[in-house]
């Protein structure tokens, strides 16, 4: 596995590999009222945020966090590769770049509605510079007990050995909650947003954890609209990924050609419904829950074979 895509050695580094182990943070926005309102909880989590950048207030602090008006003075400080990106959808290009420009290898990438054209554009510069992308328009990511960038609540989660990836936030939530809740912690849990360019999918994302004895099972919480699911369930019969993996799927009763919130979720016909989805999980052997409630009831079933 290439250590510049390994979001595990950057979050929580390695023992062997010294790659990425400063586990500092940059907030690009810290003083606007989202950024700063997560910036005090992804502290009080116990998140290294060492340092924010805001233009113009160079100089001052935030919850005693120096802000910086550039990347280049943020990271040569700090010698952070982690960025949270709380700008304006407007901003976000140029946030994103600069931020790759100096060093930064992982992009967590909050706001919503950024233009398509903007996303593809960081994501191919992202991915020309050996950085990462999550998002945009993710809750973001969190290594339970560890530290977390992004909007997620701290409560559901728990330390463990299960992995979960979600196409919606508050669905990463409460499935964790019910994990959690029956004795499933998480290694990892990462939002892959809700937008239709996603700089890190749901295959890539398995890719990141194939190899990992740390995790023991995943759970992948999807929705209508798109063919990620579609996409994900080809991949594993392809290359035989052997960990349990259980499913969920959003949006199961909602009428055909009927739009959700996420932009990617929309249905025509049959391409994107549920049915598609489930029935190429099936083909996978992935378990469907028909609930977030029933998804740990899946997951004993899945780890004792």
């Amino acid at each position: 596995m290439n250590s510049q895509f390994d979001i595990f050695k950057i979050l929580i580094g390695s023992s062997t590999d010294s790659d990425f182990e400063n586990k500092s943070v940059i907030i690009q926005g810290i003083t606007g009222s989202f950024g700063s309102t997560h910036t005090r909880l992804m502290k009080t989590y116990g998140t290294n945020i060492a340092a924010g950048v805001t233009p113009g207030k160079g100089g001052s602090k935030f919850e005693d966090i120096p802000v910086y008006n550039t990347m280049e003075d943020a990271t040569k400080s700090t010698g952070a590769v982690i960025s949270g990106i709380f700008v304006p959808a407007p901003f976000f290009y140029n946030a994103a770049k600069e931020a790759i420009d100096n060093g930064i290898k992982l992009l967590v990438a909050i706001p919503e509605h950024v233009p398509v054209i903007d996303s593809i554009k960081v994501y191919e510069y992202a991915k020309k510079q050996g950085a990462r992308m999550i998002g945009p328009n993710t809750p973001g990511v969190i290594v339970p007990k560890i530290m977390k960038v992004g909007i997620m609540p701290a409560q559901p989660f728990t330390e463990g050995n299960t992995v979960v990836f979600s196409r919606s936030g508050t669905l990463m939530y409460e499935v964790s909650f019910h994990l959690s809740k029956s004795g499933y912690g998480q290694r990892l849990a990462l939002g892959i947003g809700g937008d239709p360019i996603n700089g890190t999918n749901l295959i890539d994302s398995f890719e990141l954890i194939r190899d990992r004895d740390d995790v023991d099972s995943i759970v992948v919480v999807g929705e209508i609209g798109g063919d990620a699911e579609e996409q994900l369930a080809d991949h594993i019969i392809k290359t035989n990924f052997s960990k349990p993996v259980i499913a969920y799927i959003a949006g199961r009763s909602a009428p055909k050609e009927k739009r959700m919130g996420h932009a990617g979720a929309i249905v025509y016909g049959n391409y994107g419904s549920a049915e598609s989805k489930i029935a190429h999980y099936l083909k996978a052997n992935v378990p469907v829950a028909k609930s977030p409630r029933e998804i740990p009831i899946l997951l004993k079933e899945q780890l004792k074979r």
